[in-house]
């Protein structure tokens, strides 16, 4: 119940429910469960509890059928037991105040507690149980007045006279009828009737008390229309006592029933399926224990146990020795010869289902009979109490007719009722089994368990699922879950049903004998044959869940690089020219491949994030241009060098030198010019540094976000064509500043020239200040586009229309844009008592002795045909300067002096071509005609 609660919806009405549903359960243990022999939390009655469901799956209402509560134990106990927990939770749980007001005495007081000497239970906290079971008072609406009637048991608190009270315990009205005439005589009681009278009215108490409880739940959840609903059956299993009376003969003639039940919806049903659908197989012979049920239940030829018991009650009105005798009697007639039946001096044996039980006939009259006198109703009635009243509502003026119903009829009737609502159900079994008597961990009785799954049929069961088919379906339901597995069956098939289940088996090369068709159904034998259906459907499933997932990831990839190219261009929009080859190139991130170089991760701190790494070139003092490699993580901006070893044993080597850490938090600021060079200058308070990056926009973007994540405000950018950065101070000497100026001039590569402490840099003009990655939009997998549109003037579309040799490019140390991360793949991530007999393993009488009797390597795929090779295209060719590799699924992957086949030249520099059969992007300036 707590899983449904769980997993259901909301709302005011379901979650009312849900409360009802949570907060009854401890309130119908307190009053219907007690500490027995074999179980500390015992349940002494039987409880059948629907839960409703709403159309959408929520439980919006609820029901409880309650049978056979073990009234008796109010009155007497056996010894190690005990009455029913709210006695005792009472008792330790009430306040001061309430102990005043209601009488309460400690246990050991109590006629009806002290009679087995047993107080408490280890594990078991009644003070604290008690405060649980009256949680429930808020959602069940009632009031403290509610409480305290509920809780009120002795006779002056009962709103009865108590002289009359007296009266009635000790004397009862007969009524008689002579010819014609009816008088009322008073007989006075004697000790023994007195008593009787006495627990009669006790045990008719708590049992209405009870019945009142379920219903007050029943309707804090009613609902007013049934649809949907789970029925949960919880009811005590089968028991056998040191001395076993009325109760346990009612408690386990109602698990017969459900036995049989089982019975009936498993082994017979599962046989019988086999019959009907013309399937071959080897019956099974199973103990059918309806012969035991019948023993007890039947009216006539030969009259059942219970029958005869209702003649005897009816006759010999069921008082004393006389009526036991007679009934022990007349069973001896009637089915005295019965297999399943043995009697003894005190008592008769059933070979049920779980084994030989013995009963004492003891009591069985008296307790089936089960009358409460009119005297006593009349005066229940009398009471001031509204709530004592309300429990009692029969009407004793009415004419009588017939004769009264006896407990074992009414307990037939609730078992019969019980049986016609499970039939209608789908039941699903769930089988406990006790591994020992001691209700310790840990303690292993093999031989207990054993007998145990013996008489639960659970071994008859297993080889009834062995000998025939693990699983079945009817074909329209088999189709509908495996035609994913062929084309010719997804997402139709077009032909008869049989003929498609026959078609699915086949091409998953299923052996013939591992599955039967039936008329209506598929049958197949062995779980690995269908284990193996499923794997094949999961993979189905699973290479379509990557197809979208591949597809989601890369719009989102195309998405996320889509938006660092907005937020680049928004950094330099209306203040630096752009060039066209990088104004809609993919931001990669590592140019240098870090995962395969650990000289450069030794500088870095461990499993630190690297936002950004490529070879940048410094400038120093003089102008002089030095290979750097630059990092930018989180954290901070790195720039390593590489320098010779003089000395030491590694001396004449290369070694990497961090040459500079600077703190994202510490950069001032970050100067560029208005040009299209790739010249910036990182401002910090000790000196700047001079860098050249053909990714700058990149850079700079990431370390904008950086910084602003770190300081709460942005990186100031200066956009000028001069420039000043200030140098590092070297002994006593150095420091000062040097100057940038950066003129128009001819061409898209830098022209440097040193002139003391000025450098001159002269570039051709670029894109306009205003150009975006908006600007060309054509191709839509976010890699190179391929647009038509005219940018700028006709000059600059012809100085941008083919990149060529002449144009600067990439060094060896110049990006190779990931391509040792491109080569690696993605791998796929994966208490003791003087005589304790009865405890023992029962003989297994006569339904033991009838249980006894009855007693690939998958296929490899088809081979696919191998695609012809497609003819080489005669046309323009280009040879690979540069290795590069594909970015993108639309992007080719060549090394150096590979030759590619040219379909199409594009002014945005970046070309299609094919190589090894497969036709992409790739960018111009890496290959050379041919």
């Amino acid at each position: 119940m707590g899983y449904i609660s769980k997993v259901s919806g909301g709302g005011s009405k379901v979650q009312h429910v849900k409360d009802i549903i949570l907060q009854s359960n401890p309130l119908l243990e307190a009053f219907g469960n007690a500490k027995t022999v074999r179980n500390n939390n015992s349940s002494r009655f039987g409880k059948y509890f629907e839960i409703q469901f709403s159309r959408g799956g929520e439980p919006d209402g609820g029901k409880i059928s309650n049978f056979l509560l073990e009234k008796s134990r109010v009155v007497s106990q056996n010894e190690n037991e005990r009455n029913f927990h709210i006695f005792y939770q009472m008792i330790e749980g009430s306040s001061n105040q309430q102990k005043e007001a209601l009488g309460i005495m400690t246990p050991d007081y109590y006629n009806y507690l002290n009679q087995s000497g047993t107080y408490k239970v280890d594990g078991t906290n009644d003070s604290s149980d008690f405060q649980e079971t009256m949680v429930c008072r808020p959602v069940l609406l009632w009031t403290s007045h509610d409480r305290s009637s509920l809780l009120a048991f002795p006779a002056y608190l009962l709103g009865i006279n108590q002289n009359r009270l007296q009266d009635k315990l000790t004397s009862r009205k007969m009524d008689s009828k002579w010819g014609g005439k009816s008088e009322s005589i008073n007989v006075t009681l004697n000790q023994e009737q007195a008593c009787y009278t006495r627990d009669a009215l006790a045990k008719a108490l708590y049992a209405r008390l009870f019945d009142y409880l379920v219903e007050a739940i029943n309707k804090a959840m009613q609902k007013p229309l049934e649809e949907l609903s789970i029925g949960v059956l919880d009811i005590y299993g089968f028991e056998i006592f040191q001395r076993n009376g009325f109760e346990q003969f009612c408690i386990n003639f109602v698990n017969e029933k459900l036995q049989q039940i089982f019975i009936e919806l498993t082994l017979k049903a599962e046989q019988e399926e086999y019959v009907q659908e013309g399937i071959k197989w080897t019956p099974i012979e199973y103990f059918n224990n309806k012969i035991v049920c019948d023993l007890i239940e039947n009216k006539l030829n030969p009259p059942g146990i219970m029958s005869v018991l209702d003649d005897v009650c009816a006759t010999m009105h069921a008082k004393g020795e006389g009526a036991d005798s007679t009934l022990l009697q007349k069973l001896q007639a009637a089915v005295g010869t019965h297999e399943h039946f043995n009697s003894w001096n005190s008592g008769f044996i059933i070979h049920h289902y779980a084994g030989k039980v013995s009963y004492d006939i003891s009591g069985f009259c008296e307790r089936n009979r089960d009358v409460l006198f009119p005297d006593l109703i009349e005066l229940m009635q009398s009471s001031e109490q509204n709530f004592i009243r309300s429990l009692f509502p029969e009407n004793l003026n009415s004419d009588k007719k017939g004769r009264p119903s006896t407990a074992s009829s009414k307990i037939k009737r609730q078992a019969n009722e019980l049986v016609d609502t499970l039939m209608k159900c789908t039941p699903h079994y769930i089988r406990c089994i006790k591994p020992n008597e001691t209700k310790r961990p840990r303690d292993w009785e093999e031989s207990r368990v054993k007998h145990q799954v013996e008489y639960l049929g659970l071994r008859e069961n297993i080889r009834v699922r062995r000998a025939g088919f693990a699983y079945r379906r009817v074909f329209q339901k088999f189709l509908q879950r495996y035609a994913i597995l062929t084309l010719e069956t997804f997402p139709c098939w077009r032909g008869g049903e049989q003929q498609g289940v026959l078609h699915l088996l086949r091409s998953v090369n299923m052996d013939p004998d591992q599955y039967q068709m039936g008329r209506t159904k598929i049958f197949v034998k062995n779980p690995e044959s269908l284990f193996l259906l499923e794997e094949m459907r999961e993979r189905k499933f699973d290479t379509f869940a990557r197809t979208i997932q591949k597809a989601w990831r890369k719009y989102i990839a195309r998405r996320k690089y889509e938006q660092m190219r907005e937020e680049a261009s928004d950094i330099l929009y209306n203040s630096k020219e752009r060039r066209k080859n990088s104004i809609n190139r993919n931001f990669v991130g590592d140019y240098l491949g870090m995962e395969d170089k650990p000289e450069l991760r030794q500088f870095l701190a461990k499993r630190e994030r690297i936002d950004f790494a490529d070879s940048v070139t410094k400038y120093d003092r003089r102008f002089k241009s030095i290979k750097r490699d630059l990092i930018l993580t989180p954290k901070g901006i790195y720039l390593i060098g590489r320098e010779k070893v003089k000395k030491g044993p590694e001396k004449g080597q290369i070694k990497e030198v961090l040459k500079r850490r600077l703190d994202i938090a510490n950069v001032r600021s970050v100067s560029l010019s208005t040009r299209q060079d790739d010249f910036f200058i990182l401002h910090e308070a000790q000196y700047d540094s001079l860098l050249e990056s053909t990714f700058k926009t990149e850079f700079l973007s990431l370390l904008c976000k950086r910084y602003e994540e770190q300081t709460k405000s942005k990186m100031q950018l200066a956009f000028s064509d001069r420039l000043e950065f200030r140098l590092k101070k070297e002994g006593w000497g150095g420091g000062g500043t040097r100057t940038l100026v950066f003129q128009k001039g001819q061409g898209n590569v830098a022209q440097l020239k040193p002139a003391g402490k000025s450098l001159n840099v002269t570039i051709g003009d670029g894109l306009p200040k205003t150009s975006n990655n908006s600007l060309i939009k054509g191709y839509q997998n976010g890699a190179a586009q391929f647009s038509r549109r005219t940018i700028g003037t006709s000059q600059q579309e012809e100085a941008y229309s083919t990149p060529n040799k002449c144009n600067r490019p990439p060094s060896s140390a110049l990006p190779k844009l990931g391509s040792q991360k491109a080569r690696q793949g993605h791998a796929p991530s994966r208490t003791q008592m003087a005589n304790l007999d009865f405890l023992n393993v029962p003989d297994q009488g006569m339904s033991g002795m009838q249980r006894k009797r009855s007693i690939s390597q998958r296929p490899p795929p088809a081979p696919t045909s191998r695609p012809k090779t497609q003819p080489r295209p005669l046309g323009p060719r280009c040879r690979a300067l540069y290795q590069y590799a594909g970015q993108d699924v639309d992007e080719l992957t060549f090394d150096v002096n590979d030759v590619i086949d040219l379909i199409k030249e594009d002014v945005s520099g970046w070309w299609i071509g094919r190589i090894h059969g497969k036709e992409g992007l790739f960018p111009g300036n890496y290959v050379e005609k041919i």
